[in-house]
């Protein structure tokens, strides 16, 4: 997803794949995890340095010091990234080897951005382009299918961000979506306790998403789960709740847990 500027062009920190396989169901559900996975991109050793002499040397390299040794540096260039999703720009280009006409149109989401204007999904071509880059070997076939499931991934999650957005409508009627960040390795407090106490599965993928509450900047986290397939589609869950990083956050969840322990408890009360 990307904001509406030409240059701002995210498939991945938006795009989930890690149910890449199932996305071979006609309808979108929901998709899988970001082709790119900034978080475990490991950094790069420096090459070791040659200490070999060429023959008849004019300088005399016993009596020099040795060359300080490179830091060592992340693979990713950062100066080429998206600072909205994180993410490279990625081209309309088709790949040499691919064998399968990819559509280049690009669809706008519902969700608002800093600018006023509306987040923009990658194409098919972007998408498949983005998995290539990561090394990703994905069915050429199946893009189409799996952008969809993206996008109705994204759109779900600011559906559910808007309900939690509901609270504080006296305040602000119109939130944006700045810009997000996947987090695919860093397992969530929530998630890892449910998985340590109840031994829930963990999400296949981490979303943070930053949202403008009329000039309030808000984190959320949305974390992706996978579900039993239904026939030949696949089913996901996402878990979106405000980070717990201020007090109005905390006061949030805790009003949002108490409204379902009383919604659940009246529906279980018998009918007088």
């Amino acid at each position: 997803m990307t904001n509406d500027a030409p240059h701002s062009v995210p498939p991945a920190e938006c795009p989930m794949h890690a149910r890449a396989a199932a996305a071979k169901a006609d309808s979108a559900p929901r998709a899988g995890k970001c082709p790119v996975d900034h978080g475990s991109a490991a950094a790069a050793s420096s090459p070791a340095h040659d200490t070999r002499t060429a023959g008849k040397c004019p300088v005399d390299h016993a009596n020099m010091a040795a060359p300080a040794p490179s830091a060592a540096k992340c693979p990713v260039n950062h100066g080429e990234l998206n600072p909205l999703n994180n993410m490279p720009d990625l081209a309309q280009t088709r790949q040499p080897d691919q064998t399968v006409e990819l559509p280049t149109e690009r669809v706008s989401s519902s969700i608002p951005n800093g600018d006023g204007d509306a987040w923009v999904y990658p194409s098919p071509q972007q998408f498949y382009n983005a998995l290539r880059r990561k090394g990703w070997e994905t069915p050429e076939g199946e893009i189409e299918v799996m952008v969809d499931i993206h996008n109705h991934l994204n759109e779900e999650a600011w559906r559910e961000i808007l309900k939690w957005e509901a609270m504080h409508k006296d305040e602000c009627k119109n939130a944006r979506l700045l810009r997000l960040r996947g987090r695919p390795n860093d397992l969530s407090p929530k998630a890892w306790f449910a998985g340590w106490y109840h031994g829930s599965p963990r999400p296949f993928d981490r979303h943070d998403w930053f949202v403008d509450r009329c000039g309030k900047q808000v984190r959320y986290v949305i974390d992706y789960y996978s579900g039993p397939d239904e026939g030949d589609t696949p089913v996901f869950f996402l878990d979106v709740r405000p980070a717990v990083d201020s007090p109005i956050a905390a006061f949030d969840r805790m009003r949002s847990a108490f409204r379902e322990w009383w919604s659940g408890s009246a529906s279980a009360s018998p009918s007088s």
